[in-house]
């Protein structure tokens, strides 16, 4: 079969991987000059099926308003006169509900699982190399209340199958030492070994290298315009060329794995997305002192930031907001990030080199992503991951590509294309 992948992030490269070694003529056409040059560029790092907790849940209402003029608030939402945003806000409000938590977290649970442990055969059968570390998450607390809810939260993963354990100060400073500068704001942590981290980017620039070994062909610097449909069937897709000029190109089956900008091109070809883009923080930091850097990620919980050691650099990742498509850098809240860096690990590196980033994270109100047929014959979707592309783009790819090859993936999850 011959298959168009709309998109080059984590997602998208997945994809086309699994597609081609299920021996599909893969195509990807992708806007950016390489691989994982937007949301997938500099996130957090964490392979985190642990922390599977939907931001809808019935305190994040009461939350959002107390951060709502906040600048560096962890989750900030800018109201706009966007009818789209008032929508989605209006379904994540219907996602809080106790019951829709737990169903939620049921549906991230098993597609996180899936998806870790398919990153794992991928790496064992290909060697691919992306500065991972197999030692686990570890979030820890400085506050009782943030504690406490993480405990009730740690109950139903539990009955998920996801070991979440609870350690005190003593075991967290041994089992991280570099949380030693801090000891005296700790009141204990919670730990999950399974878990990993690793770069993101690197790994989805390596893997696009070994799918062109397999044959995918990627275009790089083109834009995909217009999905093209008739009777409920793709007819193929509409393109700006490396040159500018417009091409249309045909093929059995398509995959749309365009994150953020899924929805406008879906909504031309009939297929609604409840999917907004939240934009996210991250800082790059070069280490100085190894022996003042993390060698486990980590999560600070009550700041809801991210510290995980990619080789040679910390990378530091942070924050939501709710503000459109704009991927300005706020100065407030990359200074908060480099702040609570040096306040947790000082000494780590020199905070004058400390690299800012944003990206677009495509979110659904349920953060349930979008995988599976379309109502469009011959469209599939892979898409709406949020915060959690890294941790759910293996396993979405090669379920995706299953489906498609006319095989039931091996995994509980509500598959759905809309």
């Amino acid at each position: 079969m011959k298959v168009i992948v709309m998109g080059a992030g984590v997602v998208g490269v997945t994809t086309a991987w699994y597609l081609a070694k299920a021996g599909h003529e893969v195509t990807v056409l992708e806007r950016n000059v390489g691989a994982a040059r937007e949301t997938s560029y500099a996130n957090g790092g964490q392979i985190s099926v642990s922390h599977a907790e939907p931001w809808a849940a019935p305190s994040a209402p009461i939350k959002m308003l107390k951060w709502m003029h906040k600048e560096d608030a962890p989750l900030l939402f800018r109201l706009r006169a966007d009818p789209a945003q008032w929508s989605w806000g209006l379904k994540f409000l219907r996602e809080c509900s106790l019951e829709r938590l737990r169903y939620n977290m049921t549906q991230l649970v098993s597609l996180g699982t899936y998806s870790r442990s398919s990153l794992q055969e991928l790496r064992a059968d290909t060697g691919i190399e992306y500065d991972h570390l197999s030692r686990g998450i570890l979030h820890y607390f400085t506050k009782q209340k943030e504690l406490d809810g993480a405990l009730a939260g740690g109950r139903i993963m539990a009955e998920l199958g996801v070991e979440r354990r609870f350690i005190d100060v003593e075991e967290t400073v041994k089992l991280e030492p570099a949380l030693a500068q801090i000891r005296g704001q700790l009141i204990g942590s919670t730990y999950t070994e399974a878990d990993e981290s690793g770069d993101a980017n690197l790994f989805t620039r390596r893997l696009a290298g070994l799918c062109e070994q397999k044959g995918v062909r990627f275009r790089y610097g083109v834009r995909v315009q217009k999905l093209h449909t008739s009777n409920g069937r793709m007819l193929g897709v509409e393109f700006a060329d490396e040159d500018g000029a417009y091409q249309f190109a045909n093929a059995d089956a398509y995959v749309l794995a365009l994150g953020s900008f899924s929805p406008q091109l879906a909504k031309g070809a009939g297929v609604p997305l409840d999917i907004y883009p939240v934009k996210g923080y991250s800082m790059t930091l070069p280490i100085a002192d190894a022996s003042k850097a993390p060698t486990i990620s980590l999560t600070d919980e009550e700041h809801k930031v991210v510290f995980t050691r990619l080789g040679d650099r910390l990378r530091v990742a942070g924050t939501a907001e709710f503000n459109g498509y704009s991927v300005d850098l706020n100065h407030v809240r990359c200074q908060a990030l480099l702040r609570r860096t040096m306040e947790v690990f000082p000494g780590v590196g020199e905070p004058t080199q400390a690299r800012f980033w944003t990206g677009l994270r495509p979110s659904t109100p349920s953060n349930i992503p979008y995988i599976g047929a379309s109502r469009v014959s011959g469209l599939y979707l892979n898409t709406g991951h949020g915060t959690l592309g890294w941790t759910h783009g293996p396993g979405s790819g090669r379920a995706l590509a299953d489906i498609m090859s006319g095989r039931k993936p091996d995994l509980n999850f509500a598959f759905s294309g809309a």
